[in-house]
């Protein structure tokens, strides 16, 4: 059992990625905003248009500033290397800069996870 996590630069890529991954078995992935440090320090450091209380919205206004992390957990990790591929076809290879990091961490437990019914809306 793995946890695969990929951080995603180029948000307008999130929804290939995502049918990338359902091609491959994945049928649950959790998807957050993230700023990198750079980003940040280029970006956002010097803001001065968040509000005194801010909410947590206020701080994701400029989503062209801001890219995706994606993670699932999967019980089969024989799908890791089509996963990895599947991602690479949409997003270039992740040797590359500003393509995306990709990691596999191995899990021992997980509570609460179920399988998807396909019959569900």
């Amino acid at each position: 059992m793995s946890l695969v996590l990929f951080v995603l630069h180029d948000s307008e890529k999130l929804q290939d990625v995502l049918a990338a991954w359902e091609e491959c078995g994945i049928d649950g992935a959790t998807v957050l905003y993230n700023t990198g440090l750079g980003r940040f320090r280029q970006n956002e450091a010097l803001r001065d248009d968040i509000p005194l209380i801010p909410s947590f919205s206020d701080f994701f206004s400029h989503p062209e500033n801001h890219g995706n992390t994606l993670f699932t957990i999967l019980d089969d990790d024989k799908i890791i290397p089509a996963l990895v591929q599947a991602t690479e076809r949409v997003v270039g290879d992740l040797g590359q800069p500003n393509n995306g990091i990709l990691a596999v961490l191995p899990v021992s437990q997980v509570y609460g996870l179920r399988k998807r019914d396909p019959y569900e809306g």
